[in-house]
């Protein structure tokens, strides 16, 4: 945490962080692994509540879930301890399930949410659009990602990170949705590199790809106007889900991309 990041979280009252902690994934003989693990350069902030987040791959899925369950959460414990953060009270998983690895999620988030309980820990989920059509999977809570909405590949989409008309045909799902919900907003940039019109990747550092004349970098990001109204959309239809609101994600490019009073709107609107 840095001095940019510290007063962001000061000046506007953020009490709670949602911290990717590591990614499990499948290694070479299908065996769940984790990943991209945080280091902890600097302290977590004592005033702000910490939730751990793992990302978990389907295909991780397929073993066996409770041990996999009881290796997150022992893990998620020991990095806590280690890298003193204090008071956690919940931890997030978060995973693009589909209609055909639905099951198994679910099967999995009841393991965790027995290894949660057992640890008098709170258990929520990540949400995404697709999957509000779909029965809730075990856990205390979740959270709606309002965002990736588009094709990020097509050079036609301009709008790839946040459109209410992508979104549109998800909303009807809120209000009957079965599960506690916040909702979280993107406040991110995508720097996407195509090549005669065709998908290239994502630029997250110059130099990652070397770069032709006749190439484009396209931009794109959400205008506060896309914000806000993803904001009273989702206020519309299940305003409990603004009590808490979620922008993904911190750090100083996008800190630094809004002013306060933009923020201020987005969080009290």
């Amino acid at each position: 945490m840095d001095s940019t990041k510290t007063a962001f979280l000061r000046a506007h009252g953020i009490s709670r962080m949602y911290v990717r902690y590591f990614d499990v994934v499948a290694d070479a003989s299908g065996r769940a692994v984790p990943n991209a693990t945080l280091n902890f350069v600097t302290a977590m902030p004592q005033d702000v509540d910490i939730v751990p987040t793992v990302f978990v791959m389907p295909e991780c899925l397929r073993g066996d879930r409770k041990q996999l369950a009881s290796l997150i959460v022992k893990r998620v414990l020991q990095m806590n301890e280690t890298n003193d953060v204090k008071d956690v009270k919940e931890i997030q998983i978060d995973c693009d399930w589909t209609l055909s690895t639905r099951r198994l999620y679910n099967d999995f988030m009841q393991a965790m949410l027995d290894e949660c309980h057992s640890r008098q820990l709170q258990l929520s989920s990540t949400i995404r659009l697709h999957q509000l059509a779909q029965t809730p999977p075990p856990a205390d809570r979740g959270v709606l990602m309002m965002y990736n909405t588009g094709d990020a590949t097509d050079i036609r989409c301009h709008k790839p990170i946040l459109d209410l008309h992508d979104a549109a045909p998800y909303l009807p799902y809120l209000k009957d949705y079965k599960l506690s919900l916040s909702a979280a907003y993107p406040v991110f940039t995508w720097r996407i590199l195509f090549r005669g019109g065709q998908f290239v990747g994502f630029v997250h550092y110059d130099g990652e790809y070397p770069i032709l004349s006749s190439d484009s970098i396209a931009i794109r990001q959400p205008s506060l106007s896309d914000i806000i109204s993803a904001v009273n959309a989702i206020g519309s239809r299940r305003p409990e889900a603004n009590d808490e609101i979620i922008l993904f994600d911190l750090n100083n490019n996008n800190i630094n991309r809004l002013n306060n009073d933009e923020y201020e709107r987005i969080f009290n609107n």
